[in-house]
């Protein structure tokens, strides 16, 4: 059963997430090098955290394979979401990832053999309404409003597969794991990488001082902490209530954007408008699933 406090988690969680599109724009190295060092930096933190809290790393051989799986799918999703980022601005990149509720609402019943909810899709179809309005008017950054809806996609993904592991197998050794899969994901891409999109087929591997602050805080902080927490709750609050809580990311970040980075941040009111329309399937949800008496 939830708890207030496991909704006030979620928000903190949602907050936190919110800022790293502030902290990735903040970094200067590229995008794929940056999240190497965010996934490295986060299965050492995490495996620190377990060895000194006496967790522990033993998992079937199965349950193994799965988590570093899905540690390509977080890559991927770091990736999409740091470069819609870079390639537009952090807006954008969180507007995008903010699709993630109607994919969980689409992809939570057919992994897990459950009826879809036509409230569900429902507000889904509102989030997608809210993108059409901001992609209608010339907006300026679809290639990064794109890779941020992939973002969403793969963020409801991974977060399916987590809700099901959870039941089994520890918040920490699953964040664990999956870094450590993100981390080898990035790894297997960078010859391509390399060869293709990189100035001179060079890597930049040196951050400055000010860049590994931002690295530890994406690392420990925004990914180890809140991705563990995050976990855990799926024990108590369905994917579809998180993704959807997640929608409230792009207000947390939009405001934080800019306040950091002003003028350069301010969009059009087609923008507004739809990201309006997206938090708003937030505010409505748990009233209208407490009215139908939604499972």
């Amino acid at each position: 059963m939830a708890t207030t406090q496991d909704y006030l988690k979620l928000h903190f969680i949602v907050f936190l997430w919110g800022f790293t599109a502030i902290l990735g724009k903040l970094i200067s190295i590229p995008n794929v090098e940056m999240v190497f060092y965010r996934t490295l930096l986060a299965s050492v933190g995490m495996g620190v955290f377990i060895f000194l809290a006496k967790g522990t790393f033993k998992i079937q051989t199965t349950d193994l394979i799965k988590l570093l799986a899905t540690g390509l799918i977080v890559a991927v999703h770091w990736l999409t979401f740091f470069g819609s980022g870079r390639i537009s601005n952090p807006s954008t990149s969180l507007v995008g990832f903010a699709t993630c509720s109607f994919w969980a609402a689409l992809l939570e019943p057919l992994f897990k053999g459950k009826k879809i909810q036509p409230l569900e899709i429902g507000l889904g179809i509102v989030v997608m309404v809210g993108l059409s309005i901001i992609f209608s008017f010339g907006f300026q950054y679809p290639m990064g409003l794109f890779l941020g809806i992939i973002s969403g996609v793969t963020a409801a993904l991974f977060s399916i597969i987590n809700s099901k592991m959870i039941s089994r197998v520890a918040a920490t050794t699953i964040t664990f794991y999956q870094m450590i899969g993100a981390t080898l994901g990035i790894l297997l891409f960078l010859p391509a990488y390399k060869q293709f999109w990189t100035v001179d087929s060079t890597l930049q591997w040196v951050p400055t001082a000010m860049d590994w602050v931002y690295l530890c805080t994406l690392a420990w902080v925004c990914s180890v902490y809140a991705y563990s927490a995050a976990i855990e709750l799926m024990k108590r609050l369905s994917v579809f209530i998180i993704q959807l809580t997640l929608n409230l990311e792009p207000l947390y970040g939009i405001i934080l954007a800019l306040a950091v980075f002003g003028q350069q941040e301010v969009m059009g009111i087609n923008f507004y408008a739809g990201t309006l329309i997206i938090i708003s399937a937030v505010v409505f949800y748990p009233y209208l699933k407490k009215k139908f008496e939604i499972p």
